[in-house]
């Protein structure tokens, strides 16, 4: 197993790998794309001039055949690159293609001339290998190779060509020294940006994976959401409840607020809403409790999880709505939330359809059970009241006489109201129901009832083909819970929350043409029958998008997410392709500033730990000019000088930016100077502090590139009466006028190397950088055309002679130098014309390395907001979680260790179980116009609900269950939490402490009741039973999953409050054992008439030491 996931990793993170490399390409689509536009530029510039300057095509045949031959090619492997014709492979053979036509422009200028010198064409192959490492489709170890292969093969020609094939020239290995620094600056400045953009660049990767993910996941939580949320709402109102809990959270940005608002719930608003001409439909299984004390756990939750999966799609199958469980009670209505005209027909149809298909196992298993149905036709008053547990139910008079309806009918029978009987219209045939007879409140209202006759009684022939034949052998040797189970399990209903079994599982065009589908969430069906899951499309004007069945069926969660995830990390880079040079709505302008000043405020004060980085490699170019410097100037001393001043400066500048590294090199010399680390933090955070660093920097640099230039005094060459020139002849200089002059090409190499030094702060300030490019080339072509503008002349003069032989200083005035040279050999157009190459070149990079850091910037930006939109929904998730489930049962269900194949079910030794009811509610409550038909009583039985709700966010009371609310009763338990398969183990005085609990938590509920009451002018009271013992829990229900609890302690629970008195808490003969010893005072009421029960001896509960306990907690 351990090598099978080492593979499956290995594989997944090729395929990111993959993918990268493709994200790659792409982006180094762009730069490829404008190192052609630029090379094309170029050569055209360069034919232009050659021809605007009126030189011999004769005389430079192969400059002009060359060049022209070299726009030729950038041209078609533009037309190729940009038809995006080509492959990623074929994209590194046509970028070998670019590399291979400059390096033969480069030699062509070499030896088309008429004269070969030491200098000749450096500058164009330092552009050679810079944009191997920038701008040309190459990673790192192609890049070094292509530059070294450029820079040998230049050192190595000119060496055996001036050594071998010509005359010594003075100075060679100087210059040949120089040629080589000024290269080896070139490769690993190329190399440093290469390193940084590509790390850049995989950052970028990750975040727009990261992004991606977060999308996607945002969407999973979207869909949870709903999901739970009409798990247990209808659409309508869950989406209200939803957007008011989003705009709660969304309004607090503190995260502490923001857990604190979830945990406490605090959500008070009442939604509910009323409906007329509804039909509602009670169901209760006749001899299921006599049934159910027979049953396991397991047998249970599965008995129950069954016969209600088979009712709720019976209810689909009649556009009913299953309103809640209680118990083995089911009830159900029909026209919501949309009217139907055929609401009573639905009801009596499904009523007849749950007899039918109890009548079917009954006959299939022998055993005695048996469907009580009562239905209703009226008004209700639909919605969820309280803070916790939210579950949809339906209030009114017409409510209540339909759950009459049920107790007062007859098993295997719909016992229907005369109203209901005038909404059927004659669709079914009725006989007298005499319901007045069996229910005293139907006898009270003097309601006339009917039973509807089953038109499939009639048809034998189908009746025999509708039951299953039982199973001879099970009938004798298995017990009927056992026999049921068997029987119910072949139904194959929906398990709880199986739509979110798939939690990841949801494809990406599912609502890319913006129609959802249809289809249901789906499940993994545990035999070959497969029932409809979870689906409200009666409910939901909007079903939820599920995947197909056969994509994801056999493949794991995480495999199925990262598969997705990989199919939109594609699609998204094709897109990127195809929107290279469309203009992005997040940035506007040349400077690709943001138009949300917030965001460009936020993108300037970022962190940058490089800052150091790009320092240490600006000092690396400035030691490269000066060595550069030393080996062709004539005044060592003075460059010396300058540059021990200018070193210090720049040593300043580095000690700045690694003084926090300083104090950790040098702890024990440096442990005075505490203040360090917060100078280098102080780079890394305030913009303030990094760009007059960045200036001083590049200004140093620029300084030392123009020294020889502007600071060292060379003498001017001057001709004599007869037009020959006068040699300067002077001991003390080392080199004569006609050799020393060499070093001014070498001074405009510094010049380049100084511009370069400028594109190296990567991240730095991008106006800046431009200002600071434009400031520096306008220097130097102010010292090239004008203030030295003699001395290059001067340089052209001497080249001249050197290939005419001819010593004449007339020959400069009508441009001769220039035509016998050539515009590349020419000392002073040769200058202008590779610096204005390597400023274009360079604010080509500049504004590339912007758009790059500026798009990271957004991706980090964008993954925040999903980050901290994602964390809100989690919270709203967790919420809406607690309101389905208790905590620990949640995490089952939902979660990175979900384990939700099986139902859910739990077997408690002892649990104490609390019903608390208002029953002047009953009398308060009244239809009538003043009070909005039972509104206005419904919205205070909410702040009844929801003042009982906020006691169980108090850590007293965080033992304390909330089940549920049956009307004005309030169901708690205590006892249920804890990890499981230790409550078995619990010690006697945990279970006690339990009980006591429970009590606190029903005097505090008393004392909340009475808090209402004296601000709403009224005067409930509060009726409460209390019992502990053992118990199931579980989870059933597929449509609207619910967590509930059965068991004879709760049956007896429920009968202390019924049988109870206001005011008093009433409590079982052994419930108040464990009362005393606890120190409570109980008196005994003696005893009682307990439905199903006999008599009990019952205790009530002396709460008056404890009511102002109670009161307090209000």
């Amino acid at each position: 197993m351990p090598a099978k996931g080492k593979y499956l990793l290995n594989d997944q993170e090729l395929k990111h790998e993959a993918l990268y490399r493709k994200f790659s390409c792409i982006s180094q689509y762009q730069p490829l794309v404008l190192l052609l536009g630029l090379s094309m530029l170029s050569c055209g510039i360069l034919l232009i001039l050659f021809f605007a300057l009126r030189l011999s095509a004769e005389q430079h045949c192969a400059f002009v055949s060359v060049v022209s031959c070299s726009l030729c090619v950038f041209l078609a492997v533009f037309v190729l690159v940009c038809t995006e014709t080509l492959t990623q492979r074929w994209r590194r053979v046509l970028g070998l293609v670019v590399w291979a036509t400059h390096l033969t422009m480069g030699y062509t200028f070499i030896f088309s001339g008429p004269i070969i010198l030491p200098w000749d064409q450096v500058p164009f192959f330092l552009f050679i290998i810079f944009t191997v490492y920038t701008m040309l489709p190459f990673q790192l170890w192609y890049a070094v190779v292509l530059s070294v292969i450029s820079s040998l093969s230049h050192i190595l020609v000119l060496t055996l060509r001036l050594t071998v094939f010509s005359q010594p020239t003075p100075y060679l290995a100087n210059q040949l020294l120089s040629n080589a620094v000024v290269f080896l600056c070139g490769s690993l400045v190329g190399a440093f940006y290469k390193v940084l953009m590509e790390k850049t660049l995989r950052q970028t990767f990750q975040d727009t994976l990261r992004c991606l993910s977060m999308r996607m996941k945002l969407e999973i939580e979207k869909r949870q959401q709903e999901n739970l949320l009409q798990s247990v709402l209808p659409v309508y109102i869950s989406m209200k409840m939803k957007l008011a809990i989003m705009e709660r959270l969304q309004e607090c940005k503190d995260k502490e607020e923001q857990q604190r608002l979830v945990k406490d719930n605090n959500f008070h608003s009442l939604y509910v809403k009323r409906h007329e001409n509804v039909s509602i439909l009670y169901a209760d299984i006749v001899g299921f409790t006599r049934l159910a004390s027979d049953c396991s756990p397991k047998e249970l939750v599965i008995m129950l999880n069954e016969l209600f999966g088979k009712f709720d799609q019976i209810a689909k199958e009649n556009e009913c709505m299953r309103i809640k469980i209680l118990g083995d009670c089911y009830y159900c209505v029909s026209g919501l939330p949309v009217s139907l005209p055929k609401h009573a027909k639905n009801c009596v149809k499904m009523g007849l359809d749950m007899c039918e298909a109890i009548k079917q196992v009954r006959e299939a298993t022998g055993v005695d059970i048996n469907m009580r149905v009562g239905v209703h036709s009226g008004n209700v008053l639909c919605g969820v009241i309280g803070l916790r547990k939210w579950q949809f139910d339906v209030w009114s008079h017409d409510v209540t006489l339909a759950n009459h309806m049920e107790s007062g009918g007859l098993p295997g029978r719909v016992h229907i109201t005369e109203a209901t009987l005038k909404h059927l219209n004659k669709a079914y045939e009725v006989e007298e129901g005499d319901g007045h007879l069996r229910d005293t409140y139907l006898k009270e209202l003097n309601v006339r009832t009917y039973l509807v006759i089953d038109p499939r009684s009639k048809d034998q022939s189908l009746k025999s083909r509708s039951v299953p034949k039982p199973r001879v052998n099970d009938g004798l040797k298995m017990r009927a819970s056992v026999r049921m189970t068997r029987y119910l399990e072949s139904w194959g209903a929906v398990k709880p929350f199986a739509h979110l079994q798939n939690r990841e599982g949801f494809t990406t065009d599912s609502m890319g043409n913006g129609k959802p589908r249809k289809d249901i969430p789906l499940r993994s069906a545990p035999c070959s029958k497969i029932t409809e899951s979870f689906d409200e499309s009666l409910e939901e004007p909007l079903s939820l998008p599920a995947p197909p069945f056969s994509s994801y069926k056999n493949k794991s969660q995480k495999s199925k997410f990262d598969e997705e995830l990989h199919n939109e990390m594609t699609t998204t880079i094709d897109e990127l392709s195809s929107k290279q040079w469309s203009k992005s709505e997040d940035t506007s302008s040349l400077a690709l500033w943001f138009p949300k000043k917030d965001l460009e405020k936020q993108y300037r004060a970022l962190d940058l730990p490089m800052f150091k980085l790009y320092v240490g490699c600006a000092t690396f170019i400035f030691l490269c000019i000066f060595v550069v410097q030393m080996f062709v100037t004539s005044d060592h001393k003075m460059l010396g000088m300058s540059f021990l001043v200018l070193v210090c400066v720049l040593l300043l500048t580095l000690a700045i930016c690694f003084a926090g590294h300083l104090q950790r090199l040098f702890p024990e010399k440096l442990s005075n100077c505490q203040w360090l680390p917060a100078v280098s933090e102080a780079v890394v955070k305030r913009p303030c502090v990094r760009l007059p660093l960045a200036t001083i920097t590049a200004a140093v640099i620029v300084i030392l590139a123009v020294f020889n230039l502007c600071f060292i005094h060379t003498p001017e060459r001057k001709c004599s009466p007869d037009g020959s020139t006068l040699r300067h002849t002077n001991d003390s200089h080392e080199y004569g006028l006609d050799d020393g002059l060499f070093y001014l090409p070498y001074s405009v190499y510094s010049c380049i190397l100084s511009l370069i030094a400028c594109g190296v702060f990567l991240r730095v300030s991008f106006e800046l950088k431009v200002l600071f490019l434009t400031l520096a080339s306008t220097a130097y072509y102010i010292i090239i055309l004008s203030s030295r503008r003699a001395l290059f002349m001067a340089y052209g003069n001497i080249l001249y002679t050197q290939v005419h032989g001819d010593s004449n200083c007339s020959s400069t005035e009508d441009g001769s130098v220039l035509r016998v040279l050539g515009l590349v050999k020419h000392p002073q157009v040769m200058s202008c014309i590779y610096i204005t190459l390597f400023l274009v070149t360079m604010l080509i990079i500049s504004q590339q390395n912007e758009s790059c850091f500026r798009q990271d910037f957004l991706l980090k930006n964008k993954n925040h907001t999903e980050q901290d939109e994602i964390e809100t929904r989690e919270n709203l998730n967790r919420l809406l979680l607690e309101n389905v489930l208790p905590a620990h049962v949640a995490a089952l269900f939902v979660g990175e260790n979900k384990k939700n194949e099986d139902l859910y079910y739990k077997s408690y030794d002892c649990v104490c179980v609390m019903f608390a009811s208002v029953p002047d509610f009953k009398e308060f409550y009244t239809e009538c116009d003043i009070n909005k038909e039972g509104l206005e009583c419904l919205r205070l039985l909410n702040e009844i609900i929801a003042d009982f709700d906020e006691l169980l966010s108090k850590p007293k009371f965080s033992g304390v269950e909330k089940i549920k609310t049956i009307g004005s009763t309030y169901m708690a338990a205590a006892g249920l939490s804890g990890t499981p398969g230790q409550e078995n183990n619990q010690d006697k005085e945990r279970q006690q402490a339990q009980i006591g609990n429970m009590v606190e938590f029903a005097i505090a509920l008393i004392g909340k009741l009475d808090g209402i009451n004296r601000h709403s002018f009224n005067s409930f009271r509060l009726r409460v039973g209390i019992n502990h013992g053992p118990v199931i829990a579980g989870v059933i229900g597929a449509r609207k999953p619910q967590y509930d609890i059965w068991g004879n302690t709760v049956n007896v629970a429920s009968r202390m409050e019924s049988t109870g008195e206001l005011g008093k808490i009433q409590v079982t003969e052994e419930t108040s054992g464990v009362l005393k010893k606890l120190g409570y005072s109980c008196e005994c009421r003696g005893l009682i008439n307990v439905k199903g029960k006999g008599e009990l001896k019952t205790f009530f509960v002396c709460t008056d030491m404890s009511k102002q306990q109670g009161m307090g907690l209000s």
